[in-house]
């Protein structure tokens, strides 16, 4: 019998791949040829003691297996396990805290794995043959030291699940059949890989390229992190404090993550906490693999709960499992949230993360794409400094594909809160007003300046709140209020998003301004143009407090206020009925936008540029045409069924399928009709 010292000196120290430093591969190779001796000389060693067992209990009476044999195999394993770096299995002992007994008996399980001819020497050993394979009973009589508390489910072997129990709830379990964890198994070999089990709820997470830009801001939260982890004793069992990330930008938090974890010679990998069973079996069984995982790889664990609220504050599946997860498992954890989570088990500790500043951006802007225009980048776009670098790689010198691939890169998941609209209409294509055209290019010119008056020109520190950029439109229907929206999205480049408030308003108390939060952070890095129509539905006048859901209602606005002056892009608010707004609200837009119905001379004017160049179009009558009382949106309606109805008579656009278009929008809206609008004399016209 070999005695405890076999399995060398408890440290956990093993060759762990570290990205970045890749061993040489004399050394990988010498590690794995000395993994190979100690296992092969471990082996000998077991089938000795197997086969002196088995004599003893048959009463042999000339044993074929000699003490001084068996000491000298127990010397070899003793000798091999003193390599350093140690073989697999003492690394794992040593790791994991098992005794000698559990190293022992983790040893015979696995052994069968590794040679066929030990499973039916168990099987003799135990006067079973029918049953060949390892039991607890057999360890129990085999090896020195024997401890019956090793089948406690709070033992090593089976706490960290290392083997695995057969047989059947009747059978005892000191007489159930063992076999060692398949993972176990190839680690032992010196085989590692993540665990198949968790791999479909996983993603790897690679560090981003080496950043442009100034240093202080590039490694200020990395560092905060190193730093504070290195004060924990790691890969001792003790539970190192979770990190919780906080801030709305996901990006920049897992690049903070990513980083962090290469700094320390971990590789990350991605768990969204949607994946996270809601069974609390399924829920224990995938926290101690990971936690197992953390042990034997080079590991840190992103659990991203961004979309999932803590507990107290939603009635969410999720937040639950988040918690217990967190309570289960261990190892390095950042958790990716908007603000401090109570539920994240002690020790934890909250590290803002935050864009860089804008001067900080477009330095990196500048230094990445020396032709580009920074500034405006700088403020539009709220990137990390290795996304920066990354788009600037990727793009070369063209400000343009720089430009488009931050807008790919900031895109918003807003699922079924707003839909987005494609914007094709141009300055050419809206009639309006001149003061109302001047307005619109006031808004476009703010948002596209709002880096050189805020930042460059100090406005921002003087002014701490009211820095967004909000605007009313307000006028019937039809008169181009969307278009316009379209228009200042085209000419500022932007993505433009059109709110469903039936999607955002619930019944629900807290629900609604859940809803806008979601919307709001999720259009924050991009500053997308966020277009709220028939807005009166959610921002109408403030209720008197009669009871509980005035008061709600009531918050719900005040919360929206506060989320339209500190959002960085434009948030367009659209209304039939100017009135029924609330006063106080008005105050805190920056412009308001009215858009009248139309006049003569401007109805002439939309029907000139209501037809494409390409379209056949007869001389028509625009003085006629611009009599008949439309909106904007009218005329296109009717330009279009007229047109229709000229394809299907094979004919050119003309007079009489307009005015019949026309007779029929009217008649929809249930408008008064003069029947001499719609007789039409023949008078010479002009093509549009």
């Amino acid at each position: 019998m070999t005695s405890a010292s076999a399995f060398g000196p408890e440290n956990p120290a093993g060759p762990r791949p570290v990205p970045g430093s890749t061993p040489s591969q004399d050394s990988a190779d010498g590690w794995q040829e000395d993994n190979n001796r100690y296992l092969s000389v471990a082996l000998v060693w077991l089938r000795l003691t197997l086969r002196a067992h088995i004599e003893r209990r048959s009463e042999r009476a000339a044993p074929t297996v000699t003490e001084e044999e068996l000491k000298a195999a127990a010397k070899e394993m003793e000798d091999a396990a003193q390599a350093h770096p140690p073989p697999a299995l003492i690394a794992l002992g040593a790791l994991l805290g098992l005794s000698p007994f559990e190293q022992h008996t983790l040893l015979l399980c696995v052994a069968q794995e590794l040679d066929p001819s030990i499973a039916a020497l168990c099987g003799e050993a135990q006067g079973h043959l029918s049953l060949p394979g390892p039991t607890f009973a057999l360890a129990l009589s085999l090896f020195p030291d024997p401890a019956w508390d090793v089948m406690s489910p709070y033992r090593g072997l089976r706490f960290w699940r290392l083997v695995e129990t057969g047989g059947t709830a009747e059978q005892p379990l000191v007489t159930r059949p063992l076999r060692a964890d398949e993972r176990i198994v190839n680690h032992v070999k010196g085989l590692d890989y993540l665990d198949d089990r968790l791999e479909p709820l996983l993603t790897p997470v690679e560090p981003h390229v080496t950043p442009v830009g100034p240093a202080p801001y590039r490694h200020s939260a990395e560092k905060e992190i190193t730093e504070y982890w290195s004060k924990a004793p790691a890969w001792t069992g003790v539970r190192l404090p979770v990190v919780q990330l906080l801030g709305t930008d996901r990006e920049i938090k897992q690049s903070v993550a990513a980083q962090s974890a290469a700094g320390l010679g971990l590789l990350l990998y991605r768990l969204p906490a949607g994946q996270l069973p809601e069974q609390s079996a399924d829920l224990e069984t995938i926290a101690k693999l990971w936690q197992r995982e953390s042990l034997l790889l080079p590991l840190a664990l992103y659990l991203d709960a961004d979309d999932t609220e803590p507990v107290g504050a939603a009635h969410d599946d999720g937040a639950r499992s988040v918690g217990r997860f967190l309570r289960r498992s261990g190892g390095p954890c950042f958790v990716a949230t908007r603000e401090l989570r109570s539920d994240v088990p002690a020790p934890t500790y909250g590290v803002d993360v935050a864009p860089p500043p804008v001067a900080e951006r477009a330095a990196a802007w500048r230094t990445a794409v020396p032709t580009t225009d920074a500034d405006r980048l700088a403020g539009q776009f709220a990137l990390g400094l290795s996304t920066i670098q990354e788009i600037a790689t990727a793009s070369g010198a063209d400000p343009d594909a720089a430009w488009r691939s931050c807008l790919a890169r900031t895109r918003p998941r807003l699922g079924a809160l707003a839909q987005r609209l494609e914007p094709k209409a141009t300055w050419d294509d809206i009639v309006l007003p001149a003061r109302e055209t001047a307005l619109l290019r006031q808004i476009g010119d703010q948002v596209a300046l709002r880096c050189t008056v805020y930042q460059n020109w100090g406005f921002a520190d003087r002014h701490h709140r009211g820095l967004g950029i909000s605007a009313l439109f307000t006028g019937p229907s039809g008169t181009g209020k969307t278009m316009a929206a379209e228009v200042l999205a085209r000419h500022l480049s932007l993505d433009l998003y059109r709110v469903d408030l039936s999607a955002a308003v619930s019944k629900y108390i807290g629900e609604t301004e859940k809803n806008l939060r979601r919307l709001f952070d999720a259009a924050e890095p991009g500053g997308a143009i966020l277009f709220f129509d028939e807005a009166d539905a959610l921002f109408g006048k403030r209720s008197q407090v009669k009871d509980s859901h005035d008061r709600y209602a009531n918050i719900e606005v005040s919360y929206l206020l506060q989320r339209m002056e500190a959002y960085r892009g434009l948030a367009i608010l659209a209304t039939n009925l100017r009135r029924s707004l609330d006063t106080a609200f008005l105050r805190r837009l920056r412009f308001v936008v009215p858009f009248p119905f139309p006049d003569t001379a401007q109805r002439r004017e939309m029907w000139a540029r209501a037809f494409p160049r390409s379209a056949p179009v007869d001389p028509l009558d625009l003085d006629h045409l611009a009599g008949l009382p439309l909106s904007g949106g009218m005329i296109r309606n009717i330009a279009i069924n007229a047109a229709f109805a000229a394809a299907a008579e094979g004919t050119a656009i003309g007079m009489e399928a307009l005015l019949a278009a026309a007779r029929t929008e009217l008649n929809k809206v249930e408008m008064p009709l003069s029947e001499g609008d719609f007789v039409w004399n023949g008078s010479a016209g002009v093509t549009p």
